[in-house]
């Protein structure tokens, strides 16, 4: 019959052996290799939404604007993750989009050209509204694209998990 304190001491004596005895080299990069792949994956995975308003004619506010998204998008690039970004325009602010009336034409289209994660969105009622009070068409740059309802997308886009900023 083992006696009580014998079966002790050869529990304590395997405890103290595997808490002392180095682990498997598979057990060592396993444990080396989850933090890294996760981390790898996770970035992988993550995509950063930016929506920024625009709803002044002012050139101050459309280029802030324009700086928070390119620095927005530049941050992301550095740490090698992706993010998309909208700029939405309706009210006076359609005026930064618009071709005869836009402060921040070139820059948009400069931004356009080297930062394809950044899109220009245009409020289609407004657009409207200005060609009837205006009675002439109103033509946006290039660079835009027309959404039916400038605060609408926004709002989708927030339901969605988009970030809202308005600069």
């Amino acid at each position: 019959m083992i006696r009580f304190e014998n079966a002790v001491r050869a529990t304590v004596g395997v405890v103290a052996l595997l808490m002392i005895a180095p682990p498997s080299e598979a057990a060592l990069e396993k444990k080396q290799a989850t933090p890294q792949m996760s981390k790898r994956a996770a970035a992988e995975k993550k995509l950063h939404q930016l929506v920024l308003q625009v709803n002044t004619n002012e050139p101050a506010m459309m280029n802030l604007a324009l700086n928070n998204a390119t620095n927005v998008a530049q941050y992301y690039k550095d740490l090698g993750e992706k993010v998309a970004i909208e700029v939405v325009t309706f009210g006076p602010g359609l005026h930064m989009l618009r071709d005869d009336t836009s402060p921040v034409k070139a820059r948009i289209k400069a931004i356009r050209e080297s930062t394809p994660a950044i899109s220009f969105k245009a409020c289609g009622n407004t657009q409207e509204n200005m060609h009837k009070v205006e009675n002439k068409e109103i033509t946006l740059i290039p660079e835009a694209s027309v959404v039916k309802s400038g605060v609408v997308r926004v709002m989708e886009l927030q339901e969605k998990g988009w970030t809202y900023v308005k600069p």
